[in-house]
């Protein structure tokens, strides 16, 4: 490539830049103006994969949608109909990933399955209906380590339960009493405060259900998917 033509390629991705700079301040100063409390809860704005629409980042992992000009908003979901793809879904879930090595599991008890060479993080709640059935079908998934993280978020029966797991003797025995066998946990006391963390931690990841299961990969799954799904997906990282 000759120097004219260099130089002038160099312009236009120069120019490039200036106009996404300009896009993203004009729609910040637009809705600065016209929807203030939208503008004061921006965490990032960019291009979404759709032209003209651009992807509003709010209050950590709230995706919208507006114009070039910050004169529209939209709220729903972005699909690429060709390739059947929820592009906005797929957002939130990368926006979402906790790596795997930052979980405190500190805070989580352990269950070791077989020979526990597979990790697994689920976030559940004690009183939840969907994570009891979840337990007993999990029960088929062999050679896991389990790290368990109390997430009482279903009300103060949920956070007394969660106690009197926490602060049992073998918090593993107890916790599968109670969820698969209907055992209810004996009455304990103990310090709680990793209990707490763990909510927090959950309000500060999104985590908004439970059971909510964390692979290796940082990838998550809301919900009570099959124990069928959770060894395939285990699979998947066995090198």
């Amino acid at each position: 490539m000759n120097r004219p033509m260099r130089l002038l390629l160099l312009a236009a991705l120069a120019s490039c830049g200036v106009a996404a700079s300009a896009g993203e301040a004009e729609i910040r100063k637009s809705l600065a103006e016209k929807f203030p409390q939208v503008a004061a809860s921006i965490d990032e704005v960019r291009k979404s994969p759709m032209p003209g629409l651009w992807e509003l980042r709010v209050n950590g992992f709230d995706i919208i949608y507006t114009d070039e000009q910050g004169n529209y908003l939209l709220q729903g979901q972005l699909i690429d109909v060709k390739a059947r793809r929820n592009l906005t879904e797929e957002r939130v879930e990368k926006l979402s990933q906790v790596a795997f090595d930052k979980l405190p599991v500190k805070d989580a008890f352990k269950i070791v399955r077989g020979n526990g060479k597979r990790q697994l993080a689920v976030f559940e709640d004690p009183n939840c209906g969907y994570c009891k059935q979840f337990e007993r079908d999990l029960a088929k998934v062999d050679n896991v380590t389990i790290h368990l993280f109390l997430y009482p978020v279903l009300g103060p029966d949920s956070h007394a339960k969660s106690r009197d797991i926490w602060c049992g003797k073998d918090k593993a025995k107890v916790w599968s009493d109670w969820m698969v066998n209907g055992i209810k946990p004996a009455s304990s006391e103990c310090d709680i405060a990793a209990v707490n963390r763990n909510v927090e931690f959950g309000r500060k990841y999104n985590i908004t259900g439970t059971p909510t299961l964390i692979f290796a990969d940082g990838s998550r799954a809301p919900g009570a998917i099959p124990a069928a799904e959770v060894e395939k997906r285990l699979a998947s990282f066995v090198k």
